[in-house]
């Protein structure tokens, strides 16, 4: 016996409607966010489930995490989380598309798993480490994007005011550069800074060649430039100090953080192959091993891996036209990340790097010679994780100098 539901969750609320192989519904119901909610899903399952039987429970919702969808998994229920595009498309399917509800939802759902389950991919099982790696390696590197949205607000504000300020500092979340400018955050103060007062910030910010820079740093300060007045000039100085401040919080949140995903990641199961690949180091095999998860049976193949990854090029053929182009659905965090070890093994590896000058030797451009390493790459690392054996530049690249020799000899 199979029974299926679908929920549709808010913050504090999930409106569930349960359906029988036919199609028919048999219930619907809001259940509350929390342990009193998941106690009233069991209960309500029950009373369909016969006493001397057994009964499959497929569950879909828009969402793949956080402890009502743990606590579903845990009961037992196969559950499909459901993109909410994929169900928005679902929706239009009966008719013209039109009326929208959270019922209405839940029924879209249900009918989904009903009749796709078999297209659909259940929520995989990784493990409570994985899933540590995932929290840790996201959190890490939203930290970064934020801080790098604030250092291009303080770039625009410098640029407003203080354009010296711009030329006399390369990095502006280097240390030493928010120490000077917090120091000195408009162009008076700026033009007082002492010689022995730059030069203490540069050591104590473990440069190097300090007395060139020093020279450099301040005669961009004392240099010409175009000034707004003296009220306007404080209001900026205001708001630059403002954002000194968070960036040196970010600064320091980050590195605190980052220990924290090398110490979780260092004790996976997986990390020794992770970082046996070329180009890959703690951070980048976190935020991969996060989002490609640990469930040794997600991807039934490498090409199923390079998929999921957006590596993998897609087809489109219709009649006499027939286009191959990359994809663009993918996660963000995860391409992201293949994207730099790709970068990265251009140097770490001879392998990859013939790979890409082979590619740009055929026309394609940077970015598609990088992605197309990319998709090599991670079907190599699908290799290693099935056998369970680290990586070896020969193994990985042989088979295509091999290929080049014979085709030399012929």
């Amino acid at each position: 016996m199979r029974l299926f539901a679908g929920d549709d969750w808010a913050e504090d609320h999930h409106d569930i409607e349960l359906m029988d192989e036919a199609g028919q519904v048999l219930a619907k119901r809001r259940l509350p966010e929390g342990v009193t909610g998941i106690t009233q899903f069991h209960e309500l399952i029950g009373r369909f489930v016969p006493a001397d039987g057994d009964a499959r429970v497929l569950v879909g919702i828009e969402t793949d995490r956080g402890p009502w969808v743990a606590a579903l998994i845990a009961a037992g229920y196969t559950v499909f989380p459901v993109n909410p595009l994929q169900a928005s498309r679902y929706r239009s399917r009966p008719g013209v598309p039109g009326a929208k509800s959270d019922a209405g939802d839940a029924h879209v759902l249900a009918g989904m798993v009903r009749t796709d389950a078999h297209q659909l991919r259940p929520a995989a099982g990784d493990t409570a480490e994985a899933e540590g790696i995932k929290v840790l390696s996201r959190g890490h590197k939203t930290l970064i994007w934020e801080r790098t949205r604030q250092v291009q607000r303080l770039r625009h504000q410098l640029r407003e005011y203080f354009p010296a300020a711009l030329a006399a500092f390369d990095d502006l979340d280097a240390p030493d550069t928010l120490e000077l400018l917090g120091k000195a955050p408009d162009p008076a103060r700026a033009a007082k800074l002492t010689r022995a007062q730059v030069s203490a910030v540069l050591k104590h910010a473990g440069r190097r060649k300090i007395a060139d820079r020093t020279e450099v740093i301040l005669a961009a300060l004392r240099s010409e430039q175009l000034a707004q007045p003296p009220v306007l000039t404080a209001a900026y100085a205001a708001t630059v100090r403002a954002l000194i401040a968070v960036i040196a919080t970010l600064n320091q949140q980050v590195t605190d953080l980052q220990g924290q995903v090398e110490a979780h990641f260092g004790q996976h199961p997986d990390a020794e192959i992770y970082r046996s690949q070329p180009g890959m180091g703690a951070i980048l095999g976190a935020r991969v091993l996060a989002e490609f998860g640990d469930d040794p049976r997600r991807y039934a193949c490498g090409k199923a891996r390079r998929n999921y990854a957006g590596t993998s090029p897609i087809t489109r053929a219709s009649g006499k036209k027939k286009i191959v182009a990359a994809r663009y659905i993918r996660t963000d965090r995860l391409i992201d990340a293949l994207r730099a070890q790709a970068f990265a093994a251009l140097t770490a590896s001879p392998g990859a790097r013939a790979f890409y000058d082979t590619q740009r030797a055929r026309g394609h451009g940077h970015e598609d010679a990088l992605r197309r390493l990319a998709n090599r790459l991670v079907g190599i690392l699908h290799g290693c994780l099935k056998t369970r054996t680290l990586y070896d530049e020969a193994t990985a690249w042989g088979h295509r100098d091999n290929f080049r020799q014979s085709s030399a000899a012929a």
